[in-house]
């Protein structure tokens, strides 16, 4: 046999099995991912104080509703792009979203305590099951959890600012 040969017979028997073990393994494991790009349906967020939840935006709707600074409530549409709902699928999976808990909202004593602190909710949508959370912003509980739930919620509010602009 020659040189070259044996090089080629080598890599046959080291790369190739190598390939088809991680096709065959990382293909199942995608085809069974519990939140699938291909399931999406819609993205969808209100957020403001408990008592005013009057900041919303749905993906399937594509209706934007926000207060501006001068109190005054705006009714836009707002359409993001197909690869823009992937980028923000994606966000909320890198950063763990979807092991968050549902509710991450702070006990309060009485109706007037916390009012004025922000709260978001985050609902993705997919056409078997759907992940809804709720977050306030004085949440204290695991650190780890609230900075997944709160780096995507900003995610979300990013992208669609970054679509206002357009």
């Amino acid at each position: 046999m020659s040189e070259k040969s044996k090089k080629i017979f080598l890599a046959i028997c080291i790369i190739v099995p190598f390939v088809v073990y991680c096709w065959v393994y990382y293909a199942s494991m995608i085809k069974n991912a519990p939140f699938r790009f291909a399931d999406f349906e819609s993205i969808e967020i209100t957020y403001g104080t408990p008592g005013e939840m009057l900041n919303s935006y749905n993906s399937k709707t594509q209706i934007y509703t926000y207060l501006t600074k001068d109190d005054k409530l705006v009714t836009d549409t707002l359409k993001l792009r197909n690869d823009d709902l992937l980028y923000l699928h994606r966000k909320a999976q890198e950063l763990g979203f979807w092991n968050v808990d549902n509710d991450m909202t702070t006990v309060r004593k009485d109706s007037t305590e916390g009012r004025n602190v922000a709260r978001y909710i985050l609902k993705f949508t997919y056409k078997e099951k759907s992940k809804e959370v709720t977050l306030d912003a004085d949440y204290d509980g695991t650190q780890k959890m609230k900075d997944a739930a709160k780096s995507t919620i900003d995610a979300v509010l990013t992208m669609l600012a970054e679509a206002k602009a357009r």
